[in-house]
């Protein structure tokens, strides 16, 4: 797999530095880690890319022997991904004798981001529509295409290439993300997108280039590589300590309202300084107050099979026996044959109440007092 080169004011993370301009002066000089998490993201993208264009009879090489992530999961949700991808490009030939598909292709925003592009995953170009589908493998939060900035990148990028062959008047946009099941779709005129991009993300592009701006700290912090020193956010974080010293039944409506909207953030934020803290202790700074000492430490063999062939040879089992849990068993079934088995034997219990904003994507429960109320009416 190549590594791919990466803009300054990339689409990945337009969300960031249209929100926060001034994040992306602020990050350079931080080193980008990667995680195992993009790692697995990387791979099951190249496993996607390579079975589409397959399928598509274009030249692919099989990239399997050389993932370092590599599952029956992955190629599960790969398979969804380039058949939902199949789909789109055969509802495009109804209405067009030569759509264009694109896999993993580089598009250029810079008209309106200075050295803007990025690589979208799929492009398919048809009279009327071009549409631009999203693969995310990640399980960690949903995203949704609405208004996705990353997308509408992409789709710029796509009508610098295309907007002059095909007659194109929408923009279409689709999330896919198996490991949540969720396909989010959304669509745009070109003349809006257009104006998004003049009146919106042109002047943001500038502001955030040049270092300007105004300091913004949201849920688009979660990526910013200099989250952890960023003065705005903890600002914005400290303002919970001004209800510290306050019960419940002290604090105001509007009070009350705030913090279940900002404490995800908090502990987040909180969590962050602390693991800056202690990488910094590592590699030899001394924090007033505090030192580094050895954690709690847990045992573990350094030859499970040795291990297991003393214990037998002594006469006893070393294994214990149990039922696999409901995930690893569809991994070890598949999806079809696990449902043909053992559908008659899962349930699904009534999830715990919670709190969440009222952009959440799931219908509201309905409460004792709303119960009543319907009673009510009924009578």
């Amino acid at each position: 797999m190549s590594t791919k080169e990466h803009a300054v004011l990339s689409a990945s993370s337009a969300d960031r530095w249209l929100h926060c301009p001034p994040s992306v002066r602020l990050s350079e000089g931080f080193e980008d880690t990667g995680s195992s998490y993009a790692l697995e993201g990387t791979c099951a993208h190249s496993l996607a890319e390579f079975k589409l264009r397959k399928a598509l009879e274009y030249p692919a090489e099989d990239p399997t022997e050389n993932l370092t992530f590599y599952n029956e999961e992955m190629d599960e949700a790969t398979d969804e991904y380039a058949g939902y991808v199949l789909e789109q490009v055969a509802a495009a030939k109804e209405t067009c004798a030569d759509p264009v598909v694109l896999i993993e292709h580089r598009v250029d925003f810079s008209r309106w981001v200075k050295q803007g592009f990025g690589t979208a995953d799929a492009l398919v170009i048809a009279d009327g529509t071009l549409r631009i589908i999203d693969l995310k493998y990640g399980t960690g939060i949903p995203v949704f295409a609405e208004n996705n900035p990353q997308l509408k990148c992409y789709g710029l990028g796509a009508l610098e290439l295309f907007d002059d062959i095909y007659d194109i008047d929408t923009v279409a946009f689709t999330i896919y993300q198996p490991r949540r099941q969720n396909v989010s779709e959304w669509q745009i005129l070109k003349a809006d997108l257009l104006k998004w991009a003049d009146e919106v993300l042109k002047p943001a592009a500038d502001r955030a280039w040049d270092g300007n701006g105004e300091f913004s700290c949201g849920e688009w912090c979660r990526f910013c590589k200099a989250k952890t020193i960023c003065r705005a956010r903890a600002e914005a974080n400290l303002k919970l300590a001004q209800y510290d010293f306050k019960l419940p039944p002290e604090l105001s409506d509007t009070e009350i309202e705030v913090i279940p909207s900002k404490v995800d953030d908090l502990v987040s934020w909180a969590s962050d300084i602390t693991e800056y803290a202690l990488q910094q202790a590592i590699s030899g700074k001394e924090w007033h107050g505090f030192k580094l000492v050895e954690g709690r430490f847990v045992r573990k063999y350094t030859n499970e099979t040795a291990v297991a062939k003393a214990v037998t040879d002594a006469g006893y089992d070393p294994y214990e026996k149990k039922l696999l849990g409901i995930t690893a068993m569809q991994k070890l079934l598949g999806k079809n044959r696990f449902n043909d088995l053992l559908s008659a034997y899962i349930e699904k219990p009534q999830g715990k109440p919670t709190l969440v904003p009222e952009s959440d994507k799931r219908p509201a429960l309905n409460t004792a007092k709303n119960d009543f109320m319907e009673d009510k009416n009924y009578e």
